[in-house]
């Protein structure tokens, strides 16, 4: 089990709780909105966690369903969903073997989840992610909409793949399968530094707890790559 495995098995409060105050700006909807309309919609989320997307999207689409491989990740966001009056099913499964019908949902979106096959697998990844990316395809209705949503970096001034294996992935992602990429900036906003330090260095690390100290970031940049397709 590799560093983030034993994060979303044994960590997913704290998780929640760093995530929070990401996005400060609210950049992410808006570009999930340039790449498909959303009201109305049925949307079945993958690799949901805590419920990110869930918790934004979910007065807005028509129904969300989450799914995720982690069951306590799944419990967290069932927990958040009462917080705010939310009612969504979560469905608990591995990304390759998507349990639902073929043309099932209008949208498919994967945040923050495929990515991590690349390390994974690093032998055989492209076989391991291309199991999702058809299975994504499956699912979705004809003149639908795929989404994926993976990190350029975290405590960076500028968006960039955070190493050569993700740079190859999204390189793939987009010349192989045609997804095109929105980057946006989805900085999150703490209370001092302190508590930027307190709450992210468990899930990025000694080395981003160093730097969020010597720029004295509060405010913690982030980018994210927002990938789409219509089927």
């Amino acid at each position: 089990m590799d560093h983030f495995e034993k994060i979303y098995a044994y960590n997913a409060t704290e998780y929640h709780e760093m995530i929070a105050p990401e996005d400060v700006e609210a950049n992410l909807v808006p570009a999930l909105e340039r790449a498909t309309a959303l009201e109305g919609k049925r949307v079945l989320d993958l690799g949901s966690g805590t419920g990110r997307l869930p918790l934004l999207l979910h007065e807005k689409v028509a129904d969300i369903l989450a799914f995720d491989l982690n069951f306590p990740m799944l419990l967290e966001q069932q927990k958040r969903s009462q917080e705010v009056g939310g009612d969504w099913p979560l469905v608990c499964g591995d990304n390759r073997h998507l349990p639902f019908h073929t043309r099932w949902a209008d949208v498919v979106m994967a945040g923050w989840a495929i990515g991590h096959l690349r390390g994974w697998y690093a032998d055989n990844w492209q076989a391991e992610i291309g199991k999702i990316l058809r299975d994504m395809e499956r699912v979705v209705i004809a003149g639908g909409t795929l989404i994926i949503i993976e990190t350029l970096t975290t405590g960076a001034l500028e968006p960039a793949p955070p190493n050569e294996e993700l740079a190859e992935y999204y390189t793939w992602l987009e010349g192989e399968w045609g997804y095109s990429r929105d980057t946006i900036q989805t900085d999150y906003q703490f209370e001092s530094v302190e508590e930027a330090v307190a709450r992210t260095e468990f899930f990025f690390g000694p080395e981003l707890a160093e730097t969020i100290r010597q720029n004295q970031w509060a405010r913690l940049p982030e980018w994210t790559g927002v990938w789409s397709k219509q089927v």
